[in-house]
């Protein structure tokens, strides 16, 4: 099985967002999709080097300072790989848009993005980007389909310690659940991540829930 490192861009201007209409290239995997723009890590490169990278390259466009906001996980999305998407967006940028080889480009209003033929997960995470905090969420398709997704978020402030969790069943339509726990500094009864039961063992404490781990000995 294998893992695809990719990226995930959202260039923006006041009020748009450009998007790339996926109608070009024959036997595309989002095939009549609107996406970001984006691709594959290439050996030694950085996400952020890739997603200047693939920018340009897609759309002309040199972007600038481009802000990670999350991280994506598709299992089994394709036969035998697993896709993991570091997701950006860029505001600052200069060039002029090209035909792409991609797609059909175009700036869309921000308040139409959610009404284009997105993948599913994409109407989930889309409106994550005006959040103010981190994202990392696991997306999960069965033919084409979304059947399930997870989600932790993390606060941009620094010194914030807190996170909240979001998950959905075999319907993602509906709105997700989730919930804020804010753990004191001996909590040593509760995960730190999702407020979850936790067990002790060998001076480890993991949650039941999330799975998340911990030393006994951490502050």
């Amino acid at each position: 099985m294998a893992n695809i490192l990719a990226t995930l861009v959202y260039v923006r201007r006041p009020g748009q967002t450009l998007m790339l209409h996926r109608i070009k290239r024959a036997g595309d995997m989002h095939q009549g999709k609107w996406n970001g723009l984006g691709g594959k890590l290439e050996p030694g490169e950085s996400p952020e080097m890739c997603a200047i990278r693939e920018v340009y390259e897609e759309s002309g466009l040199r972007i600038h300072n481009p802000e990670l906001r999350g991280i994506l996980t598709f299992p089994d999305f394709r036969a035998d790989e697993h896709w993991y998407a570091f997701v950006f967006v860029a505001h600052t940028f200069t060039g002029t848009l090209i035909d792409s080889a991609e797609g059909v480009l175009q700036w869309i209003d921000n308040d139409r993005l959610l009404a284009l033929p997105l993948w599913e997960g994409d109407r989930i995470f889309l409106p994550w980007l005006d959040q103010d905090r981190f994202f990392s969420a696991r997306f999960v398709y069965k033919e084409g389909r979304l059947c399930a997704y997870d989600a932790v978020f993390y606060p941009l402030q620094p010194g914030a310690a807190t996170a909240s969790v979001a998950s959905s069943g075999p319907q993602p339509q509906r709105a997700a659940t989730s919930h804020l726990y804010e753990p004191s500094e001996d909590d040593d009864e509760r995960c730190w991540v999702c407020g979850s039961p936790v067990v002790k063992r060998h001076c480890k404490i993991t949650c039941t829930v999330c799975g998340f781990r911990r030393d006994c000995s951490d502050p």
